[in-house]
């Protein structure tokens, strides 16, 4: 029912996230002691029966994955300084995330792998639920906003295109294309288009569907200069052939080629 028990898996991620840590006014001031004992989320989840999540978990050192083994298999969190210990209740359980598509700091233990199930997510398949879903979180975000002007649903459809396209590194007519290094996510298609709506709503620049070549490039240009390189071909070569076959959409964004030249 909510997902407040949550660690973020990073490099300077510890134990004490996974475990447990101490106020140290209290401890030095009292000793340990239960009140100056400051829970992990997943000691809370294991105390109320819940579920905890660690988020990048692969960019956790592998002794401060390690510290999960035993909370998975024994269920049981012993902590010495109190002579005490927590056992979890029914229902606790750790769901850990990683994106297979960027470079984790560590792999997983073969250890701590046996004691989850892995479930692979792949990106939508299907262009019309990708569309429905991006369509319904940016309208979501942007009425979170005060923005409650509903998008173009032709701006929403070429901008789920161009993700797709380069995404699976061929367009929808079979036409190959050089995929980015960049993931391209749904989550991400979802922010692009709730930037274009807030955009249009509160900074009366370009029209939505002039700006969406700067935000693809935002997207795209991130770690790899070629990255830039492989979007400029796409537009020489999707984008234009499809703009020469007539389709007024892509006319328009082949108009706006010089804007990913000049960084958008």
């Amino acid at each position: 029912g909510h997902s407040t028990w949550t660690v973020q898996g990073t490099a300077g991620t510890t134990e004490e996230h996974l475990r447990y840590g101490w106020n140290y006014g209290m401890l030095l001031a009292s000793g340990p002691t239960r009140e100056a004992l400051v829970p992990s989320p997943v000691a809370h989840a294991m105390e109320h029966g819940g579920l905890a999540r660690v988020e990048e978990i692969t960019r956790c050192l592998p002794e401060v994955q390690d510290a999960l083994v035993s909370l998975l298999s024994e269920r049981h969190l012993a902590i010495p300084e109190l002579g005490t210990s927590l056992s979890a209740r029914p229902g606790f359980n750790v769901i850990a995330t990683a994106n297979l598509r960027d470079r984790g700091v560590s792999e997983m233990s073969a250890a701590l792998k046996r004691r989850f199930n892995v479930e692979r997510i792949d990106p939508i398949a299907d262009l019309g639920a990708e569309l429905a879903l991006v369509r319904s979180q940016a309208h979501a975000t942007m009425a979170a906003a005060g923005a409650d002007r509903p998008l173009d649903e032709t701006l929403l459809e070429t901008l789920v295109t161009v993700f797709r396209d380069l995404r699976h590194g061929a367009t929808r007519e079979g036409w190959q294309v050089e995929r980015p290094n960049a993931v391209l996510s749904t989550a991400e298609a979802i922010a692009v288009a709730t930037g274009l709506g807030l955009q249009a709503t509160y900074l009366h620049g370009d029209a939505p569907l002039d700006a969406l070549p700067g935000h693809l490039l935002g997207v795209v240009a991130k770690d790899d200069d070629q990255d830039r390189v492989r979007l400029l071909a796409y537009w020489d070569h999707a984008v234009k052939r499809r703009a020469d076959e007539g389709n007024p959409t892509w006319s328009a964004l082949w108009a706006q080629r010089d804007r990913l030249e000049d960084g958008g």
